[in-house]
């Protein structure tokens, strides 16, 4: 399988706004986030269907979504949920979780403008923030 855009940002070949790191996941800044702070959580490992890991990688991507979830709810307090998303639309042949806060349904359901050029300093300092 050819490296995904994912791979190639755990390498270090893309820049991003990386927000944790361990053995098994990495965690980073979402550049067209359905609601601001919204990140990314992928295995290291590149498998195109989250049903697909074997079990102990999928344990260990839910448990850092689990981390980051109760990161963005300190740092996004005004934030009444967190939601995840598993859809695998956007990009393919990697398995991702889109961890954001919101507080309503149209929040929850905003379409981001993915042509739209991304704001890396908010990005930086939202990072930043959720980093741990």
């Amino acid at each position: 399988m050819e490296d995904s855009i994912f791979t190639k940002i755990i390498n270090g070949e893309i820049p991003c706004h990386k927000v944790y790191e361990d053995d098994d996941t990495f965690v980073f800044m979402d550049i067209h986030p359905i609601q601001p702070g919204q990140v990314l959580v992928v295995p290291k490992k590149q498998v195109n269907f989250v049903w697909d890991m074997a079990s102990e990688d999928y344990l260990a991507l839910m448990r850092t979504v689990q981390r980051v979830g109760q990161r963005i709810r300190e740092v996004f307090a005004d934030k009444q949920r967190v939601a995840i998303i598993v859809e695998g639309l956007d990009v393919a042949n990697h398995a991702h979780v889109k961890v954001f806060p919101f507080s309503n349904d149209k929040e929850f359901r905003n379409v981001p403008d993915m042509q739209a050029e991304p704001d890396h300093d908010a990005l930086s300092a939202q990072a930043e923030k959720l980093r741990f």
